[in-house]
């Protein structure tokens, strides 16, 4: 694993993993691709690290990774840190099982597209004649309460009739420590009707439902050409790769470094459209 921050960084919204992501790549390519999109988020995928696992040299290995993000299933470049209250840069390699072209890597960095991949829903019944239904998170936690509390040991039919409730105060955001405490905290002595008990408290303890969630500001982000590794515009980094290092003396489409003090212009710039819309901007 890479120091913390850095490392590999999944891009957000790919499809399912398929035997066939990288057959349109060389065999090298497709055998690089393949092991990245294996490893876990923050895995050191530098040269060398590579070097020392996979049958290649770090000269094929920096190539292969060059050709990658031409492919566009990789980028390099840098994230602000918005959250730490320094003006703190990171490097970032963000890796895409699924190929992406020039205009979706242009919109990730303006954080047009989600951040994340989109949460698995919860699990559903499967059809008659296939099995029992799935036991949701609500029967499970219902059915292990007597291990926490001897006296609020509940039956199956309990559990099922329960659950639904129970369900509620997931849908508002409680943990399953919150519902613990809220359920077993001050119990009479004896208790000698558990599941009527267990009824009352989720009824008459449920939680508020949580406010609206304040819009999240999206990084701030460049990307960095796959050969000299200057800092440029995603719309002058076609492929990955700037003018210069494509041959391009100059005009047309000649890439523009982003020197320091245009990335903090450019922050400062972003920060006053956000206050134009009334947004807050986060330090």
């Amino acid at each position: 694993m890479a120091n913390p921050g850095y490392g590999k960084r999944e891009a957000p919204d790919q499809l399912p993993r398929t035997a066939h992501d990288f057959a349109h790549l060389p065999p090298r390519e497709a055998a690089v691709a393949a092991y990245i999109d294996r490893l876990p988020g923050g895995a050191d995928i530098s040269v060398k690290t590579l070097a020392k696992t996979l049958p290649y040299g770090q000269c094929a290995l920096r190539t292969a990774l060059n050709n990658l993000q031409r492919a566009g299933h990789l980028r390099r470049g840098r994230e602000h840190l918005a959250d730490s209250g320094s003006p703190r840069w990171i490097t970032r390699t963000w890796f895409s099982r699924t190929a992406r072209d020039d205009d979706w890597w242009a919109a990730f960095t303006r954080g047009d597209v989600p951040k994340e991949p989109q949460e698995p829903q919860e699990p559903q019944e499967p059809p008659a004649g296939q099995g029992g239904p799935t036991r949701s998170r609500a029967y499970i936690l219902l059915a292990a309460l007597g291990r926490t509390a001897p006296s609020l040991s509940l039956s199956k039919a309990a559990c099922a009739e329960l659950a639904p409730l129970l369900t509620e105060w997931f849908a508002r955001g409680a943990s399953d420590e919150h519902v613990l405490q809220a359920l077993t905290a001050g119990l009479p002595v004896p208790v000698h009707s558990p599941a009527a008990i267990v009824r009352t408290r989720l009824t008459t303890k449920l939680p508020p439902e949580p406010g609206p969630t304040p819009p999240r500001r999206p990084p701030l982000r460049v990307l960095e050409c796959a050969k000299c590794g200057t800092p440029g515009r995603p719309e002058a980094l076609p492929g990955g790769v700037c003018g210069p290092c494509r041959g391009e003396a100059g005009p047309p489409g000649p890439s523009v470094p982003l020197t320091s003090t245009a990335v903090h212009a450019h922050a400062a710039a972003a920060r006053a459209a956000m206050a134009s819309r009334g947004e807050r901007p986060r330090v």
